[in-house]
């Protein structure tokens, strides 16, 4: 029997498809990523090193040592969980690092390798440290569910023909830089931030849960952390943080939904 040009095709695309299917912890889903873990690590260092090259690190010990704080209870929440399910080579090559930002926007963004960074501004919005552990996690969570990868490899597709990243970086380094930081959400400057879609924002607020939850905190400060981000738009500029991010009705009773499930971790 003879195969048409076109089945052949199709053929490998399904098989391209199939073998670039990774698992996200906790929820399940299948998502797709064709960038390898040693390249999104190696990207992720260099953009960050050169990120705390043009910003200041806060100067307030006090709120700096909350973030780091918190950052080593989810930490190690992470840590935990992935033991507990024998997962932990998953973050063999993670370097964490907090560092509180000197601004006044109200942002905060991880990338893969585990480099968290606050904006002193945001911390008006989360108070105190479990309302702090709510961004934190739920920033965390978007690198532990690889939501980058996904992105960036669909970015890669819409925009450059699915280039291998080397490729890119190589040929069209701006570009291929531009969209790193859009999709990480790494500076306005770098142009408009890529959205999460709204089921990895409603799969980061899950795992965020259940991140807090195994380290101590109580999964129920998210709802009112939400509440304070959502009161930010009525008649002003939405925090950075809330540009992409929808922060409705719809998603305060989902985190109510998760939050009995998320308990079973404390």
């Amino acid at each position: 029997m003879k195969i048409s040009r076109g089945c052949i095709s199709l053929i490998i695309v399904i098989l391209f498809l199939s073998l670039s299917c990774t698992t996200v912890p906790i929820t399940g889903r299948q998502q797709f990523s064709i960038l390898p873990d040693y390249a999104m690590l190696s990207m992720s260092l260099q953009q960050y090193n050169e990120f705390l090259k043009t910003n200041k690190i806060s100067r307030n010990q006090e709120q700096t040592k909350m973030v780091k704080k918190v950052g080593r209870k989810i930490q190690m929440a992470v840590e935990q969980y992935f033991t507990d399910k024998n997962m932990s080579y998953a973050l063999k090559d993670y370097e964490w690092e907090f560092n509180l930002i000197e601004s006044e926007e109200k942002n905060a963004w991880a990338m893969p390798g585990g480099k968290v960074v606050v904006y002193e501004g945001i911390l008006q919005i989360t108070k105190d440290e479990a309302g702090l552990a709510v961004v934190v996690g739920h920033e965390i969570a978007h690198a532990i569910a690889k939501h980058g990868n996904e992105r960036m490899s669909q970015g890669l597709i819409a925009q450059m023909g699915g280039m291998a990243l080397s490729k890119a970086l190589e040929e069209k380094p701006g570009k291929t830089r531009q969209l790193w930081m859009t999709v990480f959400g790494v500076g306005a400057q770098y142009g408009v931030m890529l959205p999460f879609s709204r089921l990895q924002e409603s799969e980061a607020d899950h795992l965020g849960l259940v991140f807090m939850a195994i380290a101590g905190y109580d999964p129920n400060e998210a709802v009112e952390v939400w509440k304070r981000m959502a009161q930010m738009k009525d008649g002003q500029t939405p925090p950075e943080f809330l540009s992409t991010h929808p922060s409705d009705e719809t998603r305060i009773r989902k985190i109510k939904e998760a939050i009995p499930k998320a308990k079973e971790y404390l």
